[in-house]
């Protein structure tokens, strides 16, 4: 077991790199003069962010609790059949130290969050360089962070049990909290930028981030818990799932030890690419974004193509992950070809526009049909290219090799969470910068940083969907692997009126999941326009901007707070109930069709809604920096509007449709034993 000890000492390794960047961070000086309120609102909002992550917490640690009392009960084999309660206490546990490990990566993520925003926004009074390593260096801590605890607690795991169940288990702990914690930091953070937005630059005209705005804390303190501690329990959950089901297949033929070869080295590469990560005075961010990205890639395919050299394990195995991680790659390109600033969509969406806001859902949202077959076609390319490369090994190898592809494509996440959390980190820095009158220079650099940052966070959202693509065609193998080993037998053949059925019932939940996430910020945007307008109308020297006259921001606070906790349970839980209802009604052919809907509808509505909404909003900025009439236009009104409708989708219901996806898979194979012993049908 040489490897699993190795990925425990890289892990050790990575949290040391984390540690040091965020004392790095942590010790940058803030331009705080005393007058400009820099610290307050930094302060503001960190307070803001612990609150909502306090009282999210203790409403998943409820949920946790339950789930795992019912993990003991029942799996993996129900205590009233007088088997012993030892495994279902390993289960149980597993289950609580996966929800843990991604609640404590979340927190880690919104501790530096909250400091490098400030820090990145007193960065730019130097330059773009130094604003630009304060925003990089603190997504850093989050992506090691998050890959060092999932790689570590799944080794530590396998090694402490040798149970490859154990680790699954370990797994839906951390997609439930991934679940909820994402679906939560969702609709919060569109629950305050809707309202911020429509009341602020569409009814008032005023900045975005302008201080006489009752929702800007609120605006900003969304982006630490929707796109830093959510975004970051997902890819735990998508890197832990990949691990998990490669391990059920792995287990039969002897290759556990490649499968933690194959993380560690992922995560020694990303730690490389971290910390040699620069951009120069004049450079541009993204172009640094992304060769820090292909430079990790680089590596992970040098460095396992000399272990698996070394250690014997066949190349096609490797060749399978290698193509996963170019799918990965190829997902990202297509999503930055959509999405990007300085591309054709966007313009195009930018100059529909001048012709009023339906123009600009219509084109916005065509875009973002187009941009799922490049996409739905790389997952594709990789699951069916993986599989035929490793048919000629035999057996089980051709499944193994698309879950390797899985743990290709995640192979370098910790590079990749590293782009994506310095995008809130730098749009809470331009935020920031414009609320204490840091000056147009710093506004300037902020804005770049801030473009980059938007385009950064589509393709990384591009990377998880494709992620959670691949991870969950590898739990459906999982699946049936599991199946097998309850005595059971399961087939995916459609003309069977059983898997027709789960696949009708499976392909219409992600478009209910949805519904209620965005319906949730709906109702909770409309709540936050009242209070806006109230404060408005009744705080006199508001509206105009009066010396010593401030809003009162924790009222935003609490609406957002209160309607995210009350809104992230039911569509999380019904998408596990379905699950279980489907299972015992249908049994594992009903459960195998169903999983088919699901990932199919599910992986197009992620990469539709996230790209339309990526898309909508760098219009939006295109217009604000000058094009089609600049701020304030009915150009830029219309693509408010856009933005407004795309937020929901890019922010809230895209990206926790792949974490639904990754929990009903893992639901279905840990239930599998029940459903071969007891369904209707």
């Amino acid at each position: 077991m040489l490897w699993p000890i190795v990925a425990i000492v890289v892990s050790a390794l990575a949290f040391g790199v984390a540690a040091y960047f965020y004392q790095w961070v942590k010790r940058l000086p803030t331009a705080d003069d005393g007058k400009n309120g820099l610290n307050r609102i930094g302060q503001l909002i960190r307070q803001g962010a612990f609150t909502f992550l306090k009282r999210e917490y203790r409403t998943l640690v409820v949920f946790c609790g339950v789930v795992a009392v019912v993990i003991f009960l029942v799996y993996p084999a129900p205590l009233w059949q007088g088997q012993g309660a030892g495994e279902n206490v390993v289960m149980a546990v597993s289950y609580l130290f996966g929800s843990a490990l991604s609640a404590l990566a979340g927190y880690i993520g919104i501790s530096v969050a909250t400091l490098a925003n400030t820090r990145s926004a007193s960065a730019a009074r130097q330059g773009l360089a130094p604003a630009y390593m304060a925003g990089f260096r603190g997504g850093a801590v989050m992506g090691m962070a998050v890959v060092a605890s999932s790689l570590l607690g799944a080794a530590v795991l396998y090694l402490a049990t040798g149970d490859s169940e154990a680790v699954m288990a370990f797994s839906f702990g951390a997609s439930s909290l991934a679940l909820f914690a994402k679906a939560g930091g969702g609709i919060f953070t569109k629950t305050a930028d809707i309202a911020a937005d429509l009341t602020g630059k569409v009814e008032l005209g005023i900045p975005e981030d302008d201080p006489r705005n009752p929702a800007v804390i609120a605006d900003n303190v969304g982006d630490n818990v929707g796109d830093v501690a959510g975004m970051g329990a997902d890819l735990f959950d998508s890197n832990v799932a990949s691990t998990a089901a490669a391990l059920v297949v792995a287990v039969a033929l002897g290759l556990v030890e490649m499968i933690f070869c194959f993380g560690a080295l992922g995560l020694l590469a990303s730690i490389v690419g971290v910390l040699v990560a620069r951009v120069g005075e004049k450079g541009d961010p993204g172009r640094a974004l992304n060769s820090g990205t292909y430079l990790t890639c680089a590596l992970f395919a040098a460095l396992t193509l000399a272990a698996s050299l070394a250690c014997g394990y066949s190349l096609r195995i490797w060749g399978a992950a290698v193509l996963g991680m170019a799918a990965g790659v190829v997902i990202g390109i297509t999503s930055d070809f959509f999405v990007g600033d300085d591309k054709k969509p966007v313009k195009r969406v930018a100059e529909a526009c001048q012709n009023g806001p339906a123009f600009t859902i219509l084109s916005g949202f065509s875009y973002g049909l187009l941009s799922c077959l490049p996409s739905m076609a790389g997952i594709g390319v990789a699951a069916l290219g993986a599989y035929k490369l490793c048919e000629p090994l035999g057996g089980n190898y051709p499944m193994f090799g698309i879950g390797m592809a899985a743990v290709g494509m995640l192979s370098v996440v910790g590079m990749i969470i590293s782009n994506d959390a310095y995008g809130p980190i730098v749009d809470n820095a331009r935020g920031v910068a414009e609320m204490c009158g840091l000056g147009d220079d710093v506004l300037e650099i902020t804005d770049k940083l801030d473009a980059a940052g938007n385009t950064s966070k589509a393709i990384t959202k591009g990377f998880a969907i494709g992620a959670a693509g691949l991870t969950v065609i590898a739990l459906l193998g999982a699946f049936r692997e599991t199946v097998i080993q309850a005595g059971g037998t399961v087939s995916f053949n459609l003309m069977d009126p059983l898997v027709f059925f789960g696949a009708l019932i499976g392909a219409a939940i992600p478009a209910v999941f949805s519904a209620m996430l965005i319906l949730g910020v709906d109702k909770n945007s409309q709540r936050m326009v009242k209070e806006i307008h109230r404060q408005f109308d009744t705080i006199p020297g508001l509206r105009e901007g009066r010396e010593g006259v401030t809003p009162q921001y924790d009222k935003c606070i609490d609406i957002a707070t209160v309607g995210a906790i009350r809104q992230l349970i039911p569509a999380g839980l019904m998408a596990i109930l379905v699950t279980l209802a489907v299972g015992f009604i249908g049994g594992v052919e009903a459960v195998g069709g169903y999983l088919m809907g699901n990932i199919v509808t599910g992986l197009l509505l992620a990469m539709l809604m996230s790209n339309a909404g990526g898309l909508w909003d760098n219009a939006k900025k295109y217009i604000e920096s000058g094009h089609f009439g600049g701020k304030g236009s009915p150009a830029h009104k219309a693509a408010v509007i856009g933005d407004t409708v795309g937020d929901p989708f890019k922010d809230t219901a895209g990206p926790s449709i792949n974490t639904q996806i990754t929990v009903v898979s893992l639901v279905s194979s840990l239930s599998a034993a029940l459903f071969v012993a007891s369904s209707l049908f």
